[in-house]
């Protein structure tokens, strides 16, 4: 059946081939192409047109059509294979082939809106090897649309605004229709038009541009935005397939209000009254009415005169908050000219008014008046002020003329007041250089007036002013100014601009030198400039070329050394007057510009041994710390006893002359027990008590030496107690008496020098471990101060006379210790050396021997 059914196509084709044979023939060249495409032989492909309809409802797999060769041979050694879209491509499932047949078949419906055509491969292959019998060929499936698709709008919701005053016509807003149905067929042709409109009125239908799907609404007669504010239109989209569809979209129209009322006065008519001759007063205010909306437009109010303020006395504004008229007086009136004024005033809005049914706005027939009231002034007379003949007078005037000349005298006149009764008074003069008289407002110079004063502008002018007062209820005041010209004498000298100048003697030998007079020509420039002094040596350095003009020039004639020079110069003006001055000239070396070349500044560099040298010292402080580190490990430290501290003393600084030793705690040192002592601070010292009932006092020696240019000046002092050396010893003994005990006691003794900005801090302590130590200290002690002075007397003994006083001495007492270091006495400062100086005069009147 299927050869029987595809014998007629086989046929049609071979007629098809004799026929293009033929017009070959005819023209070959021509048809060369199309004859390359359409010539077949027996073993081509036989293909057939494939249009499927979108959509189909099925049943599916549904066939579609059935593929042929004549290569096969009958027997079933070959099989069917198709590629490409719907097959091996998106999307995938479309189409299948029975591989035997040929069949080829639909699985599933087609949506022509995303598929509209499909291109589909078909091969055919031997079995079992699957070489391709013929060459590859290619059809396309085309999908018949349907209206499946209905219209519709981009914009469902569409919102504008119109003017109330619009005329008719377009309104601003345009209708764009899409459909997705096949291009240029009745699926896809689209009908617009408006469905409903509320409110019905003015009419508005939609103007479609022919052959599109694009159309804009139009409407005919007139808005009310006091009816209605708002209208609301649904148009619809609709094509003309079989079924039509149709899609529908609103259109939100709103209306501004416009100036289609016009605004009314709320009175009849105003009254007002003014001051005579008052200026920048408001006089009162005009209200109107209107019923367009508030703040636009069309509401605000714009004023006018229509007649009566001919001289622009008064002017009228609108004020924007109440849309009131101002009216104000802006030119005073003369109540002895006019008593009453009558304006007469118009009120229109900043919008033109609309009128319905008109043309841009100007209506057909007369167009209405707008609004109008008139306004009465009454003028209330008041005191006027005294009248100047000539407000600004002019008056010329040498400089330096001797005061006591009378410049000017006003005439003044007053329909109110009497002129005798007119009193003046000063209200300007900066220089103090003019007096008035009060009666008659004379004005005479009181001192000498310079034209070069800062009180004179710059077109030499000094300006007086003077006022009127008359006498009446309130007093009413007028001024006037007295404009003096002040003519200019040679009064000023010629003088440089600049008192020092550069000269850069690696550039040039000349430097201009400018210079100033403070009169004006003929009294000034151009000056005459010469060397002050008739000294040769001056003329042999310098000269002046040019030696006329606004500056003169200054040429060294010779090289001179670098550094500062005064150059003595006389300059005279025009009329010979001669200033003398003399100018500072700086001869350096100049870089860029006339700058002298300053000093280069100094720089140290750290060169490569030097940052070699850090780098060593930084490494070798590492190392000793690794070592003292690795040293240190596993060691324990065991903390220092620190001996209990039984007194403090501190040398007294004296700043001022005559002041003498403030009274201290003699520093005694107390041989106990640690544990019997107890040590008290009072101003600034330890005290230092015991409860011991019997008690050894020992005081030591201290020998201060000081030694300045060369001479050594030593101050000792000793007490003993008891008097007699044998004393000493029965303290030994009474100190091994008390139980065998060691006493331990440490004295530390703070000096302090100050000496401008240094100091020198002297401490020394002394331990003494045993009372054995003390006795032999306080005998070796005693042996070297017999030796110092010349001579081996023994302590005398006298009576006991009571304790001695506790005033500390000025000398600080202390054990000697072979380790201390007594170098703080080469460096006590100035003022100490100067006490020493004053000491040593003094031991040397009363004959004091060290």
């Amino acid at each position: 059946m299927t050869k029987m059914r595809n014998f007629p196509l086989l046929l049609l084709m071979v007629v098809m081939t004799v026929a293009q044979a033929e017009a070959l023939g005819r023209n070959h060249s021509e048809n060369r192409a199309k004859r390359e495409l359409l010539l077949r032989s027996k073993r081509r492909w036989v293909l057939s047109t494939i249009e499927i309809v979108e959509e189909d409802s099925g049943p599916f797999p549904k066939k579609t059509t059935q593929m042929f060769n004549d290569r096969t041979d009958g027997k079933n050694k070959h099989e069917f294979r198709i590629s490409g879209m719907g097959v091996t491509k998106d999307p995938l499932g479309v189409f299948s082939i029975d591989k035997d047949t040929g069949m080829v078949y639909v699985h599933s419906a087609i949506d022509r809106e995303k598929y509209p055509s499909f291109h589909i491969e078909f091969d055919i292959l031997e079995k079992g090897t699957v070489n391709s019998i013929d060459r590859t060929l290619a059809f396309d499936v085309a999908v018949k649309d349907i209206n499946d698709n209905a219209p519709y709008f981009q914009n469902p919701v569409m919102k504008a605004t119109v003017k109330e005053s619009m005329d008719e016509g377009y309104l601003p807003v345009q209708l764009q229709a899409w459909d997705l149905d096949e291009e240029n067929t009745i699926n896809s042709t689209v009908s617009i038009s408006v469905l409903s409109q509320e409110p019905k009125e003015p009419k508005i239908e939609v103007k479609q541009i022919d052959g599109s799907r694009m159309g804009q609404l139009f409407f005919t007669g007139c808005f009310d935005y006091d009816k209605v504010k708002k209208y609301k239109i649904i148009v619809k989209a609709q094509d003309h397939g079989k079924p039509p569809l149709s899609s529908t979209a609103t259109v939100n129209l709103l209306i501004a209000d416009s100036n289609t009322h016009l605004p009314t006065f709320k009175e009849k008519g105003y009254n007002g009254q003014v001051l005579e001759m008052d200026s920048n007063k408001e006089v009162l205010r005009v209200a109107v009415d209107d019923k367009d909306s508030p703040n636009t437009p069309g509401w605000r109010a714009k004023y006018t005169f229509i007649k009566g303020n001919e001289d622009d006395n008064y002017k009228i504004e609108t004020d924007p908050k109440t849309n009131e008229g101002i009216l104000t007086v802006i030119k005073g009136k003369d109540y002895e000219r006019t008593s009453f004024t009558t304006l007469q005033i118009a009120v229109e809005n900043e919008e033109p008014l609309f009128v319905c049914g008109s043309k841009a706005g100007v209506a057909a027939g007369v167009k209405p008046s707008p609004d109008s009231v008139n306004i009465t002034i009454k003028v209330i007379d008041v005191n006027d002020p005294p009248d100047f003949d000539r407000p600004v007078t002019n008056v010329y005037q040498k400089e330096e003329e001797l005061p006591g000349k009378v410049l000017y005298k006003p005439k003044v006149t007053d329909v109110d007041s009497d002129v005798a009764n007119i009193r003046y008074e000063l209200v300007e003069d900066p220089a103090g250089w003019v007096t008035i008289d009060k009666k008659t407002g004379q004005i005479t110079s009181a001192k000498k007036m310079d034209r070069e004063s800062p009180f004179v502008d710059k077109d030499n002018i000094y300006k007086v002013v003077i006022t009127a007062i008359d006498d009446g209820e309130p007093p009413a005041t007028s001024t006037g100014t007295i404009l003096v010209h002040l003519g200019d004498i040679n009064d000023g000298l010629p003088k440089l601009v600049h008192p020092s100048t550069i000269l850069c003697a690696n550039k040039a030998n000349k430097v201009m030198v400018p210079a100033n007079d403070s009169d004006a020509p003929p009294f000034s420039g151009p000056f005459s400039f010469s060397l002050g002094g008739d000294k040769k040596a001056l003329k042999e350095l310098w000269k002046l070329d040019p030696a006329t003009g606004e500056e003169g020039g200054l040429i060294s004639l010779k090289s001179l050394p670098y550094g500062n020079y005064s150059v003595p110069l006389v300059i005279q003006d025009q009329q010979g007057m001669m200033g003398k001055q003399t100018l500072e000239v700086v001869v350096c070396d100049c870089a860029g510009g006339d700058v002298c070349r300053g000093s280069l500044p100094v720089t140290t560099t750290l060169g490569a041994p030097g940052i070699g040298l850090i780098v060593a010292g930084l490494l070798l402080f590492l190392l000793l710390l690794l070592v003292f580190m690795c040293q240190c490990e596993g060691k324990t430290f065991q903390p220092i006893h620190i001996a209990q501290d039984e007194g403090n003393q501190t040398l007294i600084k004296y700043n001022e002359e005559g002041g003498g030793s403030a009274c201290r705690a003699e520093p005694t040192l107390l041989l106990t027990s640690p544990s019997s002592v107890s040590v008290v601070m009072t101003d600034g010292l330890k005290h230092t008590t015991t409860q011991m009932p019997q008690m050894t006092q020992i005081t030591t020696q201290d020998t201060d030496i000081y030694r300045s240019s060369g001479r050594t000046l030593m101050n000792s002092q000793m007490t003993s107690i008891g008097g007699q050396q044998q004393r000493v010893g029965e303290a030994n003994e009474t100190l091994r008496s008390q139980g065998g005990r060691g006493m331990y006691s440490t004295w530390t003794s703070n000096r302090m020098t100050s000496n401008r900005n240094s100091s020198a801090k002297y401490s020394r302590s002394t331990s003494m471990m045993s009372d054995q130590h003390i006795a032999d200290h306080i005998d070796r002690r005693l042996y070297y101060i017999g030796e110092a002075h010349g001579h081996t007397d023994q302590p005398y003994e006298y009576a006991y006379e009571g304790q001695g006083s506790r005033c500390q001495s000025l000398d600080k007492l202390s054990v000697n210790n072979p380790g201390e270091d007594l170098e703080f006495l080469n460096d006590l400062g100035s003022k100490f050396k100067t006490l020493g100086v004053i000491c040593r005069k003094d031991m040397q009147g009363r004959n004091v021997q060290l």
